[in-house]
Order: structure tokens, then C-alpha cells, then sequence
């Protein structure tokens, strides 16, 4: 236990310096690109989602607009694919709409490596191994996201998320966040196959 605790510790204490330094850092970057998205996509350029957060217990995951509010003659948003504009999809393919994050991280609801953080209607999906992806933050990044962000299945994205959670340690936080580089830059698995960003999880596959 004091080992977990020494390590809660330092990931607090690294979560505070990369995500101050980060944002300090990209601040000029994130006013351009907000004003970009405003004028490309409409107001706010800077919104929540809701999401579920340690243990389950809700809080707003902030992002910047890459998609526009297009609905269709019922009044319904239509589809991501319809809605994701060239410029929408260069910031997702480069991350750079999960900025605004760095904020979530200073405020402790998020760390700088955890299960990425998913809607609040999928936690009653999960299964009860599934659900202990809940026991830790959600991250800006994570094992399955090095692994192949939305390529992978959700079942298995889930497994790699639980792993994480019986395997977190200060070494395999580093490791994560190094590998991330490459990742981002190479731009790989920005969305699934043949979906605009990432399927619906309805939990098949539990397990």
C-alpha cells in the first residue's frame, strides 16, 4: 500500500508539472486554434462532454470544437462523418482538440496517463472486470492508446485499460507518455475503421 500511495504521489506530482508546463507552453497555440474553430465552426469553440471520471462519478471533459452543428430538415445532428470538417479532422489526427484537457489534469479529475475518459451512459455497459477501468483517473493518454487508439476493438481496448490498472507504476507512466510522442506525430488510428472517430460501445464482448 505505501508503495501504491509513494506512487499516487509522484504521478500527482507529475501530473501538476506536465500539465502547468504544457499549458503555459501551448496557450498561444490554443487562443489560435480556438479562434480558427469559431470562425470555421461556430460557437463555443471551446466546449464540455461529460464524462465519467474515477469511479464512475461524473465531470465535464473539456475540448475544442472540430465538428459542426449541422442537423438535418428534423432538427437531428447528423452523423460525425457528415459533421467533421477537414479542419476538424487535422485536429483530431494531431490531438490537438484534447488540449484543453491540461486543465482537467490541474484540476485533478484527470491525470496526465490513465483509460481515456468515455461517456457516462457506457458505465452501466461494462462488465464488473471491465468497470475496474473506473478505479484510476482517466488520462490524456494511456496503455490502449499506444496500442492503437480507436483501431482497436472495444473489448479489447477495455482489457488494455484494466491492464493498465493492475500494472500502473511511475516507470510505465514515462513509458506511456514517451511512446505517445510517436504515436501523435505519426498520426496513426485516429478513428476506427469506417467511422468518422469511434463506434458506439454497446457492450458486446463483455467479459
Amino acid at each position: 500500500m505505501s508503495g501504491l500511495n509513494g506512487y499516487e504521489f509522484g504521478k500527482r506530482v507529475l501530473d501538476l508539472a506536465g500539465a502547468g508546463v504544457g499549458l503555459l507552453v501551448s496557450s498561444p497555440l490554443l487562443v489560435l486554434i480556438m479562434w480558427r474553430a469559431r470562425s470555421k465552426l461556430g460557437r463555443p469553440s471551446l466546449f464540455r462532454h461529460e464524462r465519467a471520471g474515477r469511479h464512475g462519478l461524473p465531470f465535464d471533459v473539456l475540448k475544442i470544437r472540430t465538428m459542426t452543428d449541422e442537423r438535418d430538415e428534423a432538427g437531428a445532428l447528423l452523423p460525425d462523418a457528415d459533421r467533421l470538417t477537414p479542419f476538424g479532422q487535422a485536429l483530431r489526427s494531431a490531438s490537438i482538440d484534447e488540449l484543453p484537457q491540461l486543465w482537467n489534469v490541474l484540476r485533478g479529475e484527470m491525470s496526465l496517463v490513465g483509460p481515456r475518459p468515455l461517456p457516462m451512459r457506457y458505465v452501466n455497459r461494462y462488465s464488473v472486470h471491465q468497470r475496474r477501468r473506473l478505479d484510476v483517473k482517466p488520462g490524456l493518454t494511456g496503455w490502449a492508446q499506444i496500442q492503437g487508439r480507436n483501431l482497436t476493438s472495444w473489448p479489447d481496448r477495455l482489457e488494455q485499460d484494466v491492464w493498465y490498472v493492475d500494472n500502473r507504476s511511475f516507470v510505465l507512466d514515462l513509458k506511456i507518455l514517451w511512446r505517445t510522442i510517436g504515436v501523435v506525430l505519426a498520426r496513426r488510428g485516429v478513428s476506427a475503421e469506417g467511422q468518422a472517430t469511434m463506434e458506439e460501445f454497446f457492450g458486446e464482448g463483455e467479459g
